[in-house]
C-alpha cells in the first residue's frame, strides 16, 4: 500500500541531505517500496539501499539508472547531484548522543556493551579493530513469545594493527 510522504527540508537528519535523497524517499514511499524490494530490483542489499538514501554510499553509474528506474525519478537529476564528482559523507549525522530512541538504543549498546565487546574481539582476534568498509549490516525479525526481537548483525573484516 503506497503511502503519503513528504520530506522536511529543515528537519534533521533530511536537512543534511542533498536535495535528491529527500525525492528518493518521497518516490520510495508513494510507490509502497521497502529498502529490501529496491535492492532486488537493482541487485543490492538493502542495507546499502538504504545507506544510498541517507548519501552514505556511493552509487556506480548502473546503481544509479537502475535507482532511477525503480523510482521513477529522472536518471540526469540523480546524476547532477549524487554522479561522478559527488562522494559520500560518512561521519555519521545529527548530534552525540543521538535524540532518535532507536539511535539512542543503538548508541547506549556500545556504551553499555563496548568494552566488553572489545575484550572478547581481541580474546578472539588478536590486537586489531573490526572493518566498517568492508562489512556488512543485516537487521533480522527474530519471533519470540516475549516478543518480536531485532537481530542486528555486522559482519566486518576483522584487521589487525601492524607491527614495526
Amino acid at each position: 500500500m503506497a503511502q503519503t510522504f513528504k520530506v522536511a527540508s529543515t528537519v534533521s537528519p533530511y536537512s543534511e541531505l542533498p536535495p535528491i535523497c529527500g525525492r528518493f524517499f518521497e518516490a520510495k514511499a508513494a510507490k509502497g517500496l521497502t529498502f529490501d524490494q529496491i535492492g532486488k530490483a537493482i541487485g543490492k542489499d538493502e542495507m546499502w539501499v538504504a545507506a544510498v538514501f541517507y548519501a552514505q554510499a556511493k552509487m556506480s553509474p548502473e546503481d544509479l539508472e537502475g535507482l532511477a528506474k525503480v523510482l521513477d525519478l529522472p536518471a540526469a537529476q540523480i546524476q547532477a547531484e549524487l554522479g561522478e564528482n559527488w562522494w559520500p559523507n560518512r561521519a555519521g549525522m545529527g548530534e552525540i548522543p543521538p535524540r532518535d530512541p532507536v539511535l539512542y538504543r543503538l548508541f547506549e549498546g556500545v556504551m553499555v556493551y563496548g568494552h566488553a565487546i572489545k575484550a572478547v574481539i581481541h580474546e578472539k582476534f588478536g590486537d586489531g579493530i573490526m572493518s566498517m568498509i568492508d562489512c556488512k549490516v543485516n537487521v533480522t525479525k527474530k519471533p519470540d513469545p516475549k516478543g518480536d526481537r531485532i537481530l542486528l548483525t555486522f559482519d566486518g573484516k576483522f584487521l589487525p594493527y601492524a607491527k614495526w
